[in-house]
Parts: structure tokens; sequence; C-alpha cells
């Protein structure tokens, strides 16, 4: 297991706030580190691979989306993470994300891989829009994964921004949001999560669907083949 913090942690960590509190401008700020140092980030990935406990743990905490992508935990702390999303390569475009949501943290990310991802940004409207259901994530305290009913609204498209390799994307605990790849080939982007700012969060389905998406196991295998296509992704792009 690594014992000290990777130079790439470190360098991240060292840049905190005063206040310690990881903020948007700072989550921003760790995002534009990985773009303008890209050798560092890859160097904390190939370390990472090289440490079978660090592979491990890593693993236990990622798992597949039920929209197709792998999303891995690579750092958990008490108060941000580092995680990365990849979107394997495919015979076509992944459909993406169906279902609009916000979140109850403040992120910024950017593309290392791929062309990018196309973004659509939602809001209520009493006119007019697509009928959704409304659900509550984080809403059962004895349950916090559930999705709670909260009945029905109507979304309209309010911006449909596209980030490509190389950009920066932040996103605050009020935007809803789907997010689908640009095209078929791999594309990986790392979010760099920050605190919980509120303990629920919404989830938008159409009438009909299921809101019961479960997660898919990701293995130690997987891990490694993922984690490594995209190191040698960024190698070669340097």
């Amino acid at each position: 297991m690594i014992d000290t913090p990777p130079a790439f942690l470190r360098g991240v960590t060292g840049t905190r706030p005063g206040d310690g509190d990881a903020d948007l401008p700072w989550l921003r700020s760790v995002a534009h580190r990985i773009q303008d140092a890209p050798g560092t980030f890859l160097s904390w990935l190939e370390e990472i691979l090289d440490d079978e406990e660090a592979v491990r743990a890593a693993a236990k905490r990622s798992y597949w989306h039920p929209n197709g992508f792998a999303k891995m935990v690579l750092h958990a702390s008490a108060d941000f993470r580092i995680r990365l999303h990849v979107w394997p390569e495919s015979a076509e475009p992944s459909r993406g994300e169906s279902n609009p949501h916000s979140h109850r943290w403040e992120f910024a990310s950017t593309i290392i891989a791929g062309e990018g991802l196309h973004m659509a940004e939602f809001r209520e409207t009493t006119e007019g829009g697509k009928a959704h259901d409304r659900y509550r994530y984080g809403a059962d305290p004895a349950n916090p994964a559930a999705l709670l009913a909260d009945g029905e609204a109507r979304l309209e498209v309010e911006n449909t921004p596209s980030v490509r390799r190389g950009d920066v994307y932040s996103c605050d605990t009020a935007i809803v949001h789907t997010v689908r790849p640009i095209d078929a080939g791999l594309t990986a982007t790392v979010v760099i999560q920050g605190p919980h700012r509120t303990s629920t969060t919404v989830v938008y389905c159409e009438p009909g669907q299921t809101e019961d998406q479960p997660n898919g196991e990701l293995t130690e295998t997987d891990f490694r083949l993922l984690v490594g296509s995209v190191a040698k992704a960024v190698a070669s792009c340097r």
C-alpha cells in the first residue's frame, strides 16, 4: 500500500483554502491542475495500478453505473473525492444518462480521454416541457439510496453545453442535468467532488420508467483494464 501521499495528491491538498473548505472554485482549480500537469496525474494513475492494495481498495469503492459507465473512486476523504468516470469503447455512442438529476454536492470535472461529453441542463416549468415523475434521493433515513416519490413535474431544456477534452465543467447543487459521450470511443472524465451541501437531491424519470436501476459490480480486473486504458490514452496525448 502507498505509505506517503503521491505527488499529485500532495500538490492538490497543498492548495486547499485556509478555512479548509473544498468549495467550487477550489474544485475547479484541481480540475485545471490536471489539465496543466497531466504527467503528474498520469504518474498517480500508474502508482495506483502498481499497488495491489490500492487497486483492491479503489475497486471496492467503485461500480458500473446502470447507464453504462464505470464510476471509479480513486481518492476518498471526509471533504472531497476524486472519481474517474469511463465509458468504454463501443460499437455506437452510449445513450448516456436517461434521468435528469441534481447532486447533493458541488463538483468540477475535466475530460482526459475521448472527444468529450454532451450535457443537457433542465429546469422545471409550468407550461410546455416534458412530463416526468419526480423522486427524492437521500430522503429515507432507513435507506439513503432509495428514491422516494415526490410528485410530478414538467422539464424543459435550459442549456446544452458540450465539454471537450481539455475543458473544465463545474456544477452546483441547483443544476439538473444529463450527460452522454460525444462519440463511441473511449471517454474518460475526472470528477472532483466536494462535501455534501444538501441532505437530498432530485431525480426525474419519464412516466412508466422504473426508478429501480441497481449498480453493477466492478471487479479489480475491470478497474485495472479501465484505468490502464485511460493512462495509455493520457500518455499518448502528452
